[in-house]
């Protein structure tokens, strides 16, 4: 029981963050920089939300999967 409650809270925190990163990402393309920075900033911030989510993918197979 206390396995699945520690589940979920990693889940929201990982859905948050990537959810975060996604906004950033969106906030680069819109900053008073040059177009090489904000293409930069942007590219990092999708490749952190990317990484997150696929962190929470596999996060959420081993949860349904009920690992012995």
């Amino acid at each position: 029981m206390a396995s699945l409650r520690l589940s979920n809270l990693i889940t929201r925190n990982l859905s948050s963050r990537a959810a975060a990163h996604r906004a950033m990402a969106k906030a680069a393309l819109f900053a008073d920089s040059s177009t090489r920075t904000r293409l930069k900033r942007y590219n990092h911030h999708i490749d952190k939300a990317q990484q997150l989510e696929a962190r929470l993918a596999d996060t959420a197979k081993h949860s349904a999967g009920g690992v012995a």
